[in-house]
């Protein structure tokens, strides 16, 4: 396991669940504890009596044997009530005794002389089971006497109680056929046998094995080749196991379950849950050094050869749900294999001994394993260094005293007061806290900033009168500023306890430098200038240079020069004085010399960390860009690859901000926006953050509110506001900002996608008048695209009670618009049957039209026209329709007078017309051709006066001012409509989006 994994993993088990503590670890108490630490509980009958100990936080115990007398020592003191074992004991027991030795109680128990005993632990007990003693057979005893066995001879095991016979799981032809199938990207193996067994699924480097506690042949021809998940499968069957050897590249996640006599084994990522973890431990029973293990449903310990390495594996199946060891666990003389199912060792020595006794499996060797005990090694490590102790401020960090770890190293010191502060937690929400600040101190001492953090927070939830304790707060805020979680940090250094230490004085004024808080650190240290002394050199030079920071954002630059002074007075190492360096030459540029702060800029691009060297390249390319020594798509080129070569701090956010303006500058709208929007979310609270948070958001106003995207192609601004529409402002503005582009989307008759963004303001951004105002916009556009029964039920959806009567009459004229081209001629005559304006009589005329009543069509169109004809300029379209429609509704009334009439009055237009050869036809009545002079003349009167309206209400929408009025229900972003085909020359534009981002 790895230094970084071991540390997270204890702090993580502390603080989540707890930790039992070791033999040996606890520390001795000059007193026995009160009685509750302990409960002895005694159950009676006919072939037995069973004694259980409880602890209160669990305890560990060594047993041992001497004759009829039983010893269990537990590594922690109580006073348990044993009245009832001393002068009332149960069946086979004679008496008990307690002793108190050391902060540790020995429990001596008497047993008869025909009693016999098992000693255990379960359900978090130690378990003491009393029974008559059976006397082996005189052959039986001969054999296991010691006196009387030859002095070489081998002393027998007990015999083992035969287990009851399960099911044979073996299928009828001793043959299980493997099956194989994908699933998400899985292989899914399955072995399906005749009943439940056992079973191990183990890795050992590059080779999964898959081992079963029948011995049959397992067919697996049909695996599937040439997958990534594995290469090859062997078949192997021993004397009372089968297994597979499957090859299967390392770093492959595998995965078993069971139901009922089916194995699936799963190779690849997959849904799956890990496995229940096996735990293995020291076996305390006496003996020699061995350990145990608890695998739930053990049915086999077998030996498995392994053809390729060509030793001999210790396998333990067991029986599903699966349960397994996570991690390789190495040990002196074997290893315990990671495994999804069951338990499989590596022995390293010759007489490595396994055996199953139920649900535990024991692992030793007749003279013992090499096991090293962790007490010994904590008890030396904590003599001789003891626990850290407090400083003399809460602000102050011993860098001295606090991470020493002494002869054992660090992971030794470490453990040694993480089992301390264990021990301590386990007391209870009244137990001292002196041990879990020791083990505080040394993680900030450490600079294990997270783990620190977790812990302290661990100790705060069980003891929330910490909360008020100013070393706490102080612990944990610097943990949360090495962490750069300065808001949560400046909540510790807020404790009113806090208040009034200089020394937290000066991490305030760190903290609020680094949120770009520049009055706040300012006046932070100065009341921190009394403690500046006691803290060491670096953190004395960090707090110097943020001090100088703050002075040079508000303008003071002899006091930042002060700042830098005293930053550098103690000479600090290498890299905290180049960071320094680098904010005096951010000083030398502000007092007006760039070329002289661009000399020590790339000085400092010669560091050896990417953490001096990307700020000074990022100011050393503005600097040569602002004096023309490099063009701006360099300087843009620079800053695009800076950006991704060094990321997590305020200078990726610089490099990002400097891009986007860069980008804006040279027109680059589309990659000015999308830098902006690269912005890594993870610190809201970051100052740079906010600043291009609102860079983003002006740069798009900009665009589309103040007409800096007017010189792109109505298509080019759509696509570029579909793709950012997330960035619409609420209120007024969206809403101008809105109609500025559907204005630009009408002039080139993209009318579907200005539907769309004027149907979702009026769905769901306005209410009231302005929504019935742009809702009749929106029906004019469906009107222009013939879609009068869109625009019929845009003007439904917005009636409202109280509207202008300048809008209302509006309305009715779409309204009435809308009922003619669906055909409802009456209905749309009597919406404007008191329409006196002009708009009312041309659609009354248009209506006539539709009725082919031809001579009131004739009649109303030149009504219209009123004396146009003494004006000697060109007819405009709108006019041209109306005298098409003129000439052609007399011609088909047979009105011959009115026709000549208008001939003679207009014949002189007919040349400036727009379609002179249509004007003429229906004016002179000549025919030229198969298509009658009335009905050439009524197809083009129809499009020359549609054509004539739609220019109409184009000038209308660019005279009229939008609408409003804030908005009654807050969204921030529209549906992206459909994709529009963007013309291959303009090369700039980026395609729609088919959905929206918000």
């Amino acid at each position: 396991m790895s230094l970084r994994r071991a540390l997270h993993s204890s702090v993580a088990a502390l603080c989540i669940a707890g930790v039992a503590a070791p033999a040996g670890l606890a520390a001795p108490v000059a007193q026995t504890a009160p009685r509750g630490a302990l409960d002895v509980h005694v159950g009676e009958a006919k072939d037995f009596t069973r004694l259980e100990l409880h602890w209160a936080g669990g305890a560990q115990a060594v047993t041992r044997r001497d004759g009829q007398t039983v010893s269990l020592k537990f590594n922690r003191d109580a006073n348990p009530d044993i009245a009832r074992l001393k002068y009332s004991p149960p069946h086979w027991l004679k008496g008990a005794e307690a002793r108190h030795d050391g902060g540790r109680l020995e429990l001596i128990l008497t047993l008869t002389d025909d009693a016999d005993v098992k000693m255990g632990s379960a359900d978090g007990a130690t378990y003491v089971n009393l029974f008559q003693r059976v006397d082996p057979p005189p052959t039986a005893l001969a054999a296991n006497d010691p006196a009387a066995a030859p002095a070489d001879a081998v002393v027998a095991p007990p015999p083992i109680e035969p287990e009851p016979e399960r099911p044979n799981p073996v299928p009828a032809g001793g043959v299980v056929h493997m099956g194989a199938a994908m699933s998400n990207g899985q292989v899914m193996l399955t072995f399906p046998w005749a009943n439940p067994n056992g079973a191990a699924v183990f890795r050992r480097g590059a080779a999964v094995w898959v081992v079963f506690d029948a011995a049959a042949i397992i067919d697996v021809a049909h695996a599937p080749r040439g997958l990534k998940q594995f290469s090859t499968i062997q078949a192997i069957k021993g004397e009372d196991y089968s297994a597979i050897r499957i090859a299967s590249p390392v770093g492959t996640p595998i995965f078993a379950s069971s139901q009922g006599g089916t194995w699936t084994i799963a190779l690849g990522n997959g849904p799956q849950g890990q496995a229940a973890p096996i735990r293995i431990g020291r076996d305390d029973v006496g003996g020699p050094a061995a350990l145990k293990a608890e695998v739930a449903g053990t049915t086999r310990s077998v030996r498995v050869v392994d053809p390729v390495v060509g030793d001999t594996l210790s396998v333990v199946t067991a029986l599903g749900p699966s349960k397994g060891v996570q991690m390789r666990r190495e040990y002196v003389q074997m290893a315990v294999l990671p495994s999804a199912q069951g338990l499989a060792m590596e022995a390293y020595v010759e007489d490595l001994n396994v055996q199953r006794d139920g649900d535990l499996v024991h692992i030793g060797r007749p003279q013992g394993l090499a096991l090293s005990p962790v007490s010994a090694q904590v008890q030396r490590v904590e003599a001789q260094l003891g626990a850290p102790q407090p400083a003399s401020m809460p602000g102050l960090i011993d860098d001295v005293n606090w991470p020493k770890t002494g002869e054992g190293g660090f992971l030794a010191r470490y453990n040694a007061l993480l089992q301390a502060a264990s021990d301590e937690a386990l007391k209870g929400k009244d137990a001292p806290v002196a041990q879990r600040m020791a083990f505080a101190r040394f993680l900030v001492g450490s600079q294990l900033s997270f783990e620190a953090i977790g812990f302290l927070n661990d100790t705060a939830r069980a003891n929330p009168d910490m909360l008020d304790n100013p070393e706490f707060r102080g612990l944990r805020g610097m943990a949360r500023v090495m962490a750069r979680r300065y808001k949560e940090a400046q909540a510790d250094f807020a404790a009113p306890a806090l208040s009034d230490d200089p020394s937290i004085s000066l991490w305030r004024a760190y903290t609020a430098a680094q949120l770009a808080e520049w009055p706040e650190a300012r006046s932070q240290f100065l009341a921190g200038s009394e403690a500046f002394g006691l803290f060491n050199s670096t953190w004395k030079t960090r707090f110097a240079r943020a001090d100088a920071q703050a002075a040079l954002a508000l303008g003071d630059i002899d006091g930042a020069n002060r700042s830098i002074r005293l930053a550098l007075e103690d000479r600090p190492e290498p890299l905290e004085e180049l960071a320094t360096r680098l904010i005096e030459a951010k000083v030398i540029e502000a007092q007006g010399q760039p070329q002289r702060a661009l000399g020590v800029y790339k000085a400092i691009m010669r560091a050896p960390t990417e953490a001096l060297t990307a700020p000074a390249t990022l100011r050393a390319t503005q600097i040569q860009l602002q004096l023309g020594q490099i063009s701006p798509t360099d300087a843009a080129n620079v800053f695009a690859g800076l950006r991704y070569r060094w990321r997590g701090d305020a200078t990726e956010l610089e490099t990002i901000r400097a891009l986007g303006q860069l980008y804006l500058s040279q027109g680059r709208y589309r990659e000015a926006l999308e830098a902006f929007r690269s912005a890594p979310q993870g610190r809201s609270d970051a100052p740079e953050l906010i600043q291009i948070q609102a860079d983003l958001n002006n740069a798009f106003r900009a665009l589309f509110l103040d007409g800096a995207a007017d010189g792109l192609e109505p298509v080019q601004a759509l696509a570029l506001f579909y793709d950012f529409q997330d960035l619409t402002p609420l209120g007024a503005d969206g809403d101008l900002m809105v109609r500025k582009l559907v204005r630009r989307l009408v002039d080139v008759d993209l009318l579907d996608q200005a539907a769309t963004l004027l149907k979702y303001q009026v769905d769901n951004r306005l209410d009231g008048v302005p929504q019935a105002q742009v809702a009749t916009d929106l029906a004019v556009i469906y009107l222009m695209n013939r879609k009068p029964e869109q625009a019929l039920q845009a003007i439904n959806d917005s009636r409202t009670t109280i509207l202008p009567a300048a809008l209302n009459g509006e309305r009715r004229l779409i309204e009435a618009r809308a009922l003619m081209g669906l055909g409802r001629l009456d209905a749309a005559e009597e919406t404007i049957e008191r329409d006196t304006s002009k708009d009312g009589q041309d659609l009354r005329t248009e209506i006539a039209w539709k009725r082919k009543d031809w001579p009131t069509a004739g009649a109303m169109f030149e009504k219209s026209l009123g004396d146009r004809f003494k004006s000697p300029t060109a007819l405009a379209s709108d006019e041209e329709g109306k005298l098409l429609r003129a000439g052609v509704a007399y011609s088909l009334a047979g009105d011959d007078a009115s026709l000549t009439r208008l001939y003679s009055r207009y014949q002189g237009f007919i040349a400036q017309a727009h379609n002179p050869d249509a004007l003429q036809v229906a004016l002179s009545g000549i025919s030229n051709g198969q298509l009658s002079v009335a009905d050439f003349g009524r197809v083009t009167a129809d499009n020359e006066s549609f054509a004539g309206w739609v220019g109409k209400m184009k000038a209308r929408f660019k005279e009229r001012p939008a609408p409003l009025g804030p908005p009654t229900r807050q969204v921030a972003a529209a549906p992206a409509p459909a994709p529009i085909p963007v013309p291959a020359k303009t090369a700039q534009a980026a395609p729609a989006r088919k959905a929206a981002k918000g």
